[in-house]
């Protein structure tokens, strides 16, 4: 017979962070910026690095943009490939021509892709923990009147700039890369806050509302953070950059996964299975070249899926850290060894199993021992404040609608008596 948890669980909302990962130098990033005109006017590198100190984070960046640059000549000059091979780049920022991405597949196809591959693989070659970020930049204000009559789908702003955005996730998807989706956040700025002028006069290179658009874009893509924590408004009024702000945390920070971002990050996760007093554990972790667990009894592991012998009869609670290059995600939970009554298993949470990971509208709670209806499941933002509550049923597999949640990173805790005996982050999509 299925034995009962009386629990109460808290789904706590972690937005860019979660309470059980333990990334290392989190707030500190190095970035080397490969682009052209529209990376060196008004100095994109520099506003970003200025709006991440306003809130304590570090950018440390390097830069080679020279007027014009594509990828194909970026991926052939000495003084970018010289950047690249320094080596212990967190990202690489890859921008394209301005127009160049927009034309017909069969031109990107030769002119485009294959030099986004070429420079992403020089990326990885020389900075075995580095990342591409596809650089997304925008429409022309009215178009591309100088490649209107060769190509009409550049003829209009929404068509140029769709087609910029389908190459850009192209890029990105083909090199399994990021995007800082900088033209997303333009459009959203044009169709919401029509009065921030986003263009300098050529209506092509962004004015310095423009650029703290893009560099609100990569402090969210290179952080993973809110951007509405951002202090510092460049040269803008409170009102324009706090727009602009929320624009980038509507288009970016909420839709994470969207634009690729933390999906290549370790996430941690495992389960288990008992025999007597002993445990044998697989790791089904994503994203990790190394692994730490505790067992809570005193040993510990550095094994994938290790295997341990308890010496005496309890409630052990597990942990298990997933690493990659540094940044680490971790997990918790608890395993009763020869616990056999309800009342024993308390307040352990048996095997516990949350599935799929990213979720979108429902998320699965799987656990060996029945949840009691007398559960409560609460949603707390980051204030600690209720933003919703279930009830849950006397199943031992509970779906949880998800859907009114925002894209983003999550925690699930689950606790009894206060106590928490469970820690899982899951992302939102």
């Amino acid at each position: 017979m299925k034995k009962f948890l009386s629990c109460v669980y808290l789904f706590i909302v972690a937005l860019g962070i979660s309470a059980t990962a333990q990334p290392v130098n989190d707030h500190r990033y190095k970035v080397l910026f490969l682009g052209n005109s529209y990376t060196y006017v008004n100095n994109l590198p520099l506003i970003t690095a200025n709006a991440a100190a306003s809130v304590g984070d570090t950018l440390v960046y390097d830069v080679n943009a020279i007027g014009g640059y594509t990828l194909q000549q970026q991926s052939q000059d000495v003084t970018s490939l010289g950047k690249i091979a320094v080596g212990n780049w967190d990202y690489v920022v890859l921008q394209e021509q301005s127009q160049l991405p927009s034309f017909p597949i069969e031109q990107v196809d030769t002119e485009v892709f294959p030099y986004a591959k070429i420079l992403d693989s020089i990326v990885h070659h020389d900075n075995s923990c580095g990342r591409s970020i596809f650089y997304m930049t925008w429409g022309r204000a009215s178009g591309d009147a100088s490649n209107c009559a060769f190509w009409p789908p550049v003829c209009t702003y929404n068509g140029m700039d769709s087609m910029l955005y389908l190459r850009y996730m192209m890029m990105a998807d083909s090199n399994n890369a990021l995007v800082s989706p900088a033209g997303a956040v333009w459009h959203y700025i044009r169709d919401h806050y029509p009065t921030i002028q986003l263009y300098q006069s050529d209506e092509s290179h962004p004015s310095e509302a423009g650029t703290y658009a893009a560099a609100c874009t990569f402090y969210t893509t290179i952080f993973k953070r809110d951007p509405t924590r951002i202090t510092y408004h460049f040269s803008l009024s409170d009102s324009d950059a706090a727009h602009i702000r929320l624009a980038a945390k509507l288009v970016v920070y909420d839709s994470l996964s969207k634009w690729h971002i933390g999906e290549y990050d370790a996430t941690a996760q495992a389960t288990y299975t008992v025999t007597g007093t002993q445990v044998a554990f697989t790791n089904t972790s994503a994203g990790a070249t190394e692994y730490t667990w505790s067992f809570g009894d005193g040993n510990t592991s550095t094994l994938a899926s290790p295997v341990n012998i308890y010496a005496s009869n309890g409630v052990y609670t597990v942990t298990l850290v997933a690493i990659n290059c540094g940044k680490s995600d971790t997990t918790q939970f608890i395993i009763p060894i020869g616990v056999t009554s309800a009342a024993q298993i308390q307040p352990g949470a048996g095997n516990i199993v949350i599935s799929p990971n990213p979720a979108h509208n429902l998320l699965n709670v799987h656990s060996d021992v029945l949840i009691s209806s007398q559960c409560d499941v609460q949603i707390l933002n980051m204030l600690g404040q209720t933003v919703g509550r279930y009830k849950t049923n006397n199943t031992d597999n509970q779906k949880l609608d998800i859907s009114e949640l925002g894209s983003g990173v999550y925690l699930i805790s689950i606790s009894d008596a206060g106590r928490v005996i469970y820690r899982r982050s899951f992302l939102k999509n």
